[in-house]
């Protein structure tokens, strides 16, 4: 958009200063002859080669000033407009050796076209008067492209100087809320994850039977060991990859068996690469959605899908609780996650009600534009 707005306006200013030249060319000539048509193209083609100066300052600068010394010399005592506008283009652009020599040759070149056309001929001191008057318009032009050189120069590096606070700032905060979670969380997941194992231990070695119950609280208290100690990293180390993905949903379904939940898997179709970034949301998708159903749904049995399409990766997983069709569903805060990695993926996610009963999570994932 920037860029066609910059285009529009470029030729916007080359067709009008083109139009002002050739207006000063009429206004100033009264004949039709050969070498006036000529001045008249030259007057024109060296407004309208403006329209390229964003993208080559240089050959601009050069097909102006020799369109300028062209229509001098064919006898058109037009001011060098669009030439002064190239120097400010060229000098913006930042090539000012380049810029200060074709000036300098200018400057040498216009009195002696002016001189074989007729022009001037009025005395030295008017010459020189002129001269140094040309001499002013090609430095404020100059200087003017140089000042915008230097404050978009300016610009530039506040910018960077802003990202480069802000990426600070980020990972100081993800450092914090490592150091956070760390201190609140690990003591609590330790001493849970130790006091199930112990009961456990107990209870085989007095020749109990162990609770299926405890048995999920010990294999919850260690996943959950594992999955903080993985955010940590991630926290630590923006770089880090996280270890869990679709290799590791098998165990998923594994341990929602132990809870007592009939659960299936499926895979259909053949697993290409898939980007880091669906890889772990799927295995978020399929790790909350087996948790959402052990703590509400009052489930017995759930089925995960999950299939490989040309450019999407399905993930489906149905329950039979006690979810019906035309009850809303409560948007916790697992649901909430789950739509904003989707969305942030470019993809879909549908979470209801079964027609038939319990509840489905259906999400589509891009694995062609997402890396």
């Amino acid at each position: 958009m920037g860029t066609g707005l910059s285009g529009v306006r470029d030729w916007a200013i080359a067709v009008c200063v083109a139009a002002a030249l050739l207006v000063t060319g009429l206004s100033k000539q009264s004949s039709a002859t050969e070498s006036d048509l000529l001045g008249y193209a030259l007057l024109v083609a060296g407004g309208l080669a403006l329209a390229a100066g964003r993208r080559a300052p240089v050959p601009v600068l050069a097909v102006t000033g020799l369109c300028a010394v062209g229509y001098q010399a064919a006898g058109f005592d037009v001011p060098a407009v669009a030439y002064l506008f190239a120097v400010y283009a060229a000098v913006r652009a930042g090539h000012r050796a380049v810029t200060v020599a074709a000036s300098v040759t200018m400057l040498a070149a216009l009195p002696l076209a002016a001189l074989a056309a007729g022009l001037h001929d009025t005395g030295a001191a008017l010459a020189q008067a002129r001269g140094a008057l040309e001499l002013a318009w090609l430095i404020a032009a100059g200087a003017a492209g140089e000042a915008l050189r230097q404050a978009e120069g300016r610009a530039d590096e506040a910018e960077r100087t802003r990202e480069e606070t802000a990426r600070r700032r980020a990972d100081e905060e993800r450092l914090h809320i490592a150091r956070e979670l760390h201190d609140s969380l690990t003591h609590q997941i330790s001493v849970i994850k130790v006091q199930a194992e112990v009961a456990v231990h107990v209870a085989r070695k007095r020749g109990e039977k162990v609770p299926e119950a405890l048995l999920a609280i010990r294999e919850a208290g260690r996943e959950a060991a594992r999955e903080l100690r993985a955010t940590l990293e991630v926290l630590r180390d923006d770089a880090t990859t996280p270890p869990h993905g679709l290799d590791h949903v098998p165990e998923l379904v594994r341990r929602a068996r132990t809870t007592g939940l009939d659960a299936t898997l499926t895979i259909e179709g053949h697993r290409d690469d898939v980007p880091a970034r669906v890889d772990r949301t799927a295995y978020r998708i399929v790790q909350e959605s087996l948790t959402n159903i052990a703590r509400h749904a009052s489930a017995t049995t759930a089925s995960v899908l999950i299939g490989y399409r040309p450019d999407t990766l399905v993930i489906r997983v149905d329950d039979d609780g006690k979810a019906t069709a035309g009850t809303p569903p409560v948007p916790g805060v697992g649901l909430l996650g789950m739509r904003e990695r989707v969305t942030a993926l470019g993809g879909r996610l549908r979470a209801e009600p079964r027609g038939e009963g319990g509840f489905t999570v259906h999400a589509e994932l891009p694995v062609g534009r997402t890396s």
